[in-house]
């Protein structure tokens, strides 16, 4: 029987011989290493016996496993390694085939120590790099399985912890070996992204629980390395960092599914760390496809409840930051626009309380401090990525915000009725505060170029509307954007300093563009500071916020004419509070004052004017001893001191035009613009941003029109132009605008403060002299053309012979609709 074997044996291929030779008798024996160096040098000599080895020792190995001889199954596998480690010839696809065969083999098993075999073999197959390319090759498999062992659910710890790490080293030799060949299986097809990222944020969700079961802090040195956490956020790094321009969209789709299927957003914590792992990971370049890719998912879930959009909008806010150091994409105002829409959207909720705005009191329960926590972090957010833009974006950022105020003018219809008034005002109110955010740190050169008339325009519109928050906001922005040199902190509290040196002001000399801008823009600025002082509203707030403007002001944009108008309009606002015509409480004529005085004192010494400074010092003494309730100390204090005898104020506790006129005359300045009272020009902008009734805008038109009328036109013999005439003219062109000034300020006024019936009846005398000029003009019209004689006959009354059709009448411009 011995020698009928021995026989056969004989009889047997060379290859199998080799291959049963490197098996010992017992398994525990190990490989027997010098019949597999006789294997090994045949395979290299052979290589087109490569395949029928690979398919003789898969056999034996799918044999084995199925006879529960694990031994020799551990042996196959180790010959099958060093195979394909000395081996790289041509013919070796058929063999990775047949090792692939094995592979899957070892996975199938249900025990995990043939599973961690497998797995391992794999990992150093995905090591080796092949001279020829394999087209039919699949890894559909091995992602599944891999993916199915990231998930396992072992009883026992410790099996369970190896079971997963094989499974994400699984993971990471499939991506090692295809992502970098195009003629590979595609690792990047939604198919196989959405089974290797989740599992990898599976285990990568687990890190507390890792830790926490880590014995000690001097034995973490391995355990480290071996936690399935640590292992999973390498592998993640590894493939994104491997992701090309059209792969970023499939790898990041699934982190967000993940995030919404475990309700992850929320906490908000593990999401931050998934994104920064993205955004660091990813190359610089394709920053912006991921602020797309969480804008888009951000919108998706715009009925998602407010805490889940606000953990998006979190995430947004810190990847918005690392992108700063790549690209942010050319699409800028495109993120703008889904954060103010995202805004806009939360208000609506926040008031019909349904996700429905159509519907009021829908199924879902909206809860009012969620909405108002997601509004908030959409504000961060949009400083937070305003922050990381060139001076030139935000600027142009500021704009796309500023257009989507809802102001009162011509152009821009509100919302009506009490709903309408709200929404309004919420609006208003956030994207103000969305500008402030971004304005915040703000610095240009040429402030004429980044803040253009349209926005300066609809910002300081803001500043006169009835909302005491809103016109806060503006003067904060304006703030922002006039401090460049980080001195706005030092204004934040109105005081008298005797010696302005100890709050070590950074003050450069006004620049040429600084210049320019506020000879364009200053008596804009002017008016509405003046007219947002005598708000009702105002509280301590707002005071501060005007001496920061007018402080900054001073020291950022002031040359000598500034600094008169500036001083100008802060005696014009003394003058408001003594006189009182607008009859402000107590407190505001107060503030007022004590404002005036804490102004003064700062620019005094500013311009160092020795009599100017005497003058503003003897000021504030007298008042300290006689009126503290008129200075800053006893105004802005927790408990005001304030006085009702404010109708009786001496000369002397008031600072007096004509002494500062003759003062600063004295050292250059101009005394006769010193000398002339400040009065604001109001402008069509003003009263449509007030809350004026439609009835008086039409009334002051009406007046306008009115005192343009030909009835006040007298015909006056033309007048010979000499040289004395231009020399008149010109002395008395300043008195003149006064004079049109002040009969503006009276129509204004008239209209504001008289009575309904007395307004009436001015219109309807308007109406009536309108109508008979307009009879007039159709008497004229309807006559017919002279004779050649130069007489007209319808002017002795007789009756023409033949009239012309109205439909040949040549009418007046002024007559034709």
């Amino acid at each position: 029987m011995n020698s009928v074997c021995g026989c056969c044996g004989a009889l047997r291929p060379r290859y199998k011989r080799l291959v049963d030779n490197i098996f010992p008798e017992d398994p525990e024996d190990g490989l027997v290493k010098t019949n597999m160096e006789k294997l090994t040098f045949y395979a290299l000599s052979a290589p087109e016996k490569l395949d029928r080895i690979g398919s003789y020792l898969s056999e034996k190995l799918i044999r084995d496993v199925s006879r529960h001889r694990y031994g020799y199954v551990c042996i196959a596998m180790e010959a099958l390694d060093q195979l394909l480690m000395a081996c790289h010839c041509q013919s070796i696809n058929l063999f990775v085939e047949s090792f692939l065969k094995m592979v899957a083999k070892l996975l199938e098993s249900e025990k995990p120590d043939l599973q961690i075999l497998g797995t391992n073999s794999f990992v150093k197959f995905a090591n080796i790099e092949e001279d020829t390319p394999s087209y039919h090759r699949s890894y559909d498999f091995f992602v599944s399985r891999f993916s199915e062992m990231c998930h396992s659910s072992h009883d026992d710890l410790d099996i369970r912890t190896k079971i997963r790490m094989s499974g994400i080293k699984g993971l990471q030799g499939v991506v090692r070996k295809t992502v970098n060949d195009e003629l590979q299986a595609n690792i990047w097809d939604p198919q196989h992204m959405d089974k290797i990222v989740p599992s990898l944020l599976y285990n990568l969700q687990h890190t507390e629980e890792a830790e926490s079961r880590s014995p000690s802090p001097l034995q973490t040195t391995e355990k480290e390395k071996e936690n399935p956490a640590e292992l999973s956020e390498r592998c993640l790094r590894e493939l994104l960092g491997r992701a090309a321009y059209g792969n970023i969209k499939n790898a990041i789709k699934p982190v967000m599914i993940h995030l919404d299927n475990h309700s992850l957003w929320e906490p908000k914590t593990f999401a931050v760390r998934c994104f920064k792992i993205i955004m660091y990971s990813i190359q610089p370049q394709y920053s912006h496809l991921v602020i797309q890719q969480l804008l888009g998912h951000l919108d998706a879930n715009s009925k998602s409840a407010a805490s889940v959009r606000a953990g998006i909008v979190e995430v947004l806010s810190e990847a918005a930051v690392i992108a700063a150091s790549g690209s942010v994409g050319p699409t800028v105002l495109e993120v703008f626009n889904t954060l103010l829409r995202q805004l806009r959207l939360s208000i609506d909720y926040a008031l019909t309380g349904s996700y429905d705005c159509a519907i009021i009191g829908g199924t879902k329960i909206i809860k009012e401090h969620e909405e108002r926590m997601f509004q908030e972090a959409v504000i961060k957010t949009t400083g937070s990525f305003a922050s990381t833009l060139p001076t030139y974006q935000r600027s142009e950022v500021m704009l796309f915000i500023m257009s989507k105020v809802p102001l009162p003018s011509l152009h821009h219809p509100l919302d009506t009725g009490r709903a309408g008034e709200n929404r309004n005002r919420l609006t208003q109110i956030m994207l103000l505060k969305s500008l402030l955010q971004v304005s915040t740190g703000f610095q240009c050169s040429n402030m004429l170029t980044a803040l253009p008339s349209s926005f300066l325009d609809r910002l300081l519109s803001a500043t006169l509307m009835e909302d005491a928050e809103i016109r806060l906001f503006v003067l904060q922005i304006l703030i922002s954007f006039i401090d460049r040199h980080g001195n706005k902190h030092k204004f934040q509290t109105i005081s008298t300093i005797s010696d302005i040196s100890i709050l070590k002001l950074k003050v450069d000399k006004c620049s040429r563009q600084d210049t320019v801008f506020m000879k364009k823009h200053s008596q804009q600025l002017y008016r509405h500071m003046y007219l947002s002082c005598k708000e009702e509203s105002n509280n301590r707030a707002h005071y501060e916020a005007l001496y920061s403007l007018l402080a900054l002001t001073s020291i950022e944009l002031a040359n000598e004419e500034v600094v008169v108008d500036l001083i100008r309009l802060v005696l014009a606002m003394q003058e408001v509070a003594l006189v009182n015509e607008d009859n402000l409480p107590l407190y505001n004529r107060c503030a007022l004052y004590a404002l005036g005085a804490a102004y003064l004192n700062l620019i005094s010494q500013l311009t160092t004017v020795p009599a100017f400074c005497q003058h503003i010092h003897e000021v504030i003494e007298m008042r300290q001893k006689e009126a503290p309730y008129l200075l800053p100390e006893g105004v802005f204090a927790e408990k005001p001191r304030l006085s009702r005898n404010l109708d009786r104020l001496g000369p002397e506790i008031l600072f007096r035009q004509s002494k500062i006129s003759e003062v600063l005359g004295g050292s250059g300045y101009n005394s006769d613009k010193l000398s002339t009272p400040y009065v604001p020009q109001l402008t069509d902008e003003d009263r449509l941003s007030k809350r004026k009734s439609i009835g008086e805008t039409i009334s002051l038109q009406v007046e306008v029109e009115s005192r343009n009328s030909p009835e006040k036109e007298e015909r006056a013999p033309a007048e010979e132009i000499t040289y004395e005439t231009l020399k008149k003219a010109i002395v008395d062109s300043v008195a003149v605008e006064e004079q049109e000034r002040e009969r503006r300020r009276q129509v204004v006024e008239k209209f504001q403060k008289a009575p309904f019936e007395e307004i009436a009846a001015h219109c309807g005398a308007r109406a009536t002299l309108l109508q008979s000029k307009l009879n007039q003009i159709f008497e004229i019209t309807i006559r017919p053309p002279p004779s050649p004689s130069g007489t007209i006959t319808a002017a002795y009354g007789q009756p023409q012979s033949h009239s012309i059709p109205v439909y040949e009448m040549k009418f007046p411009d002024l007559c034709v609709y």
